[in-house]
């Protein structure tokens, strides 16, 4: 038996039409693939490892016991999705995160992990 079945053609037609014109606007493409870029653990190592500021490939996979290669063929995938940015010094690449709302997406993920856990394990204690 299927409960999803509506017996009614809309419940909330204000909160459909909404819905529509948000999706009309929100790139859901665009999103899907920031989420999925954002995803990876190894990305999120390295983005940890940059919350606190700018690094070169070396510090970074010193950082995050990355090698090196992975660590840069990771950076070019964040760079092209703009989620990181790189500023020349000389020779050598340091690498931070592109702006205050990719750290932010990360502090709410992070935020949201943590809470999760903590009720996890008040529901187990």
């Amino acid at each position: 038996m299927n409960d999803d079945r509506c017996d009614e053609l809309s419940i909330h037609p204000q909160q459909v039409r909404a819905a529509r014109v948000r999706l009309a606007n929100v790139g859901v493409g665009e999103m899907a693939r920031l989420f999925s870029v954002l995803g990876d653990p190894t990305r999120q190592r390295m983005l940890a490892a940059l919350g606190d500021g700018e690094l070169c490939v070396c510090d970074l996979a010193l950082a995050t016991g990355i090698n090196r290669t992975t660590v840069s063929h990771q950076l070019r995938v964040l760079r092209e999705n703009h989620v990181v940015r790189h500023r020349r010094e000389g020779r050598v690449l340091f690498y931070s995160l592109d702006d205050d709302h990719v750290a932010k997406l990360l502090s709410i993920g992070s935020s949201h992990v943590a809470e999760r856990a903590e009720l996890l394990s008040e529901s187990v204690g």
